[in-house]
């Protein structure tokens, strides 16, 4: 429940805000019980809402109603001090390896009830890395959100090569991602939506953005008319 105690003491007052924002990270550490003993920890001063371990344990560390120190500087959607308006669930993994179907499982199962007690849309559901490029990468490139956006917990697309493709910066400023230098944004962004990208900024890169810019009108996942085809 929303309103359970944590195991955390890392939490303050939400400052007027509710919670609009899901943010996505991994621990970057050895195992569940070590990045837990850290955001338990006072000196540490960081936490999170929500730690799920790799068997799929779903550990609640800070209530729901309480701003958890989990997103550090960044913004989002132009706003910053995203600790007051998210939710922040951490997942045990130390960055160098995919994601177990067990925490998977545990991970839609909790997306969809925050998503239900606090009304948040799909396109609210995002990365660490997205409201800090350049200074974090979490949950990083092994991260399904493919597999998150059916599920309507997420946004996702693989647009056709007919889709428009208009200059990047319009789209990425419009999907929420806050100013930074181009190749900054275009690595944050392909993080998240296209982690097998290299090189320039490219056309699919355009398209995709454009693509996901206009899907955050839509209550599902993935945009419509993108039928999960295959990466473009």
């Amino acid at each position: 429940m929303p309103d359970r105690p944590g195991a955390s003491p890392n939490h303050g007052d939400r400052r007027g805000q509710r919670p609009s924002l899901i943010v996505i990270h991994y621990t970057g550490m050895a195992d569940a019980a070590s990045a837990r003993a850290r955001l338990c920890d006072p000196a540490a001063e960081v936490s999170a809402h929500w730690l799920i371990a790799e068997d799929g344990t779903t550990d609640p560390l800070v209530c729901e109603t309480r701003r958890a120190w989990h997103a550090g500087a960044g913004r989002w959607q132009g706003r910053d001090d995203v600790n007051s308006r998210s939710i922040g669930i951490e997942l045990a993994n130390p960055g160098d390896r995919p994601f177990p179907a067990p925490q998977m499982t545990a991970l839609r199962t909790l997306l969809q009830a925050i998503m239900a007690r606090w009304q948040i849309p799909p396109a609210n559901v995002i990365a660490h890395s997205d409201l800090a490029p350049g200074r974090k990468i979490d949950p990083g490139p092994r991260f399904d959100w493919q597999a998150l956006a059916r599920e309507g917990l997420a946004l996702f697309a693989h647009p056709p090569a007919t889709a428009a493709a208009p200059p990047l910066g319009p789209s990425l400023d419009a999907l929420g991602y806050p100013l930074a230098d181009p190749d900054t944004r275009l690595a944050a962004f392909r993080l998240r939506h296209r982690p097998w990208g290299q090189g320039p900024e490219s056309q699919a890169d355009r398209r995709t953005a454009a693509t996901l810019s206009s899907s955050r009108k839509y209550p599902g996942g993935i945009a419509e008319g993108d039928g999960g085809g295959a990466p473009s």
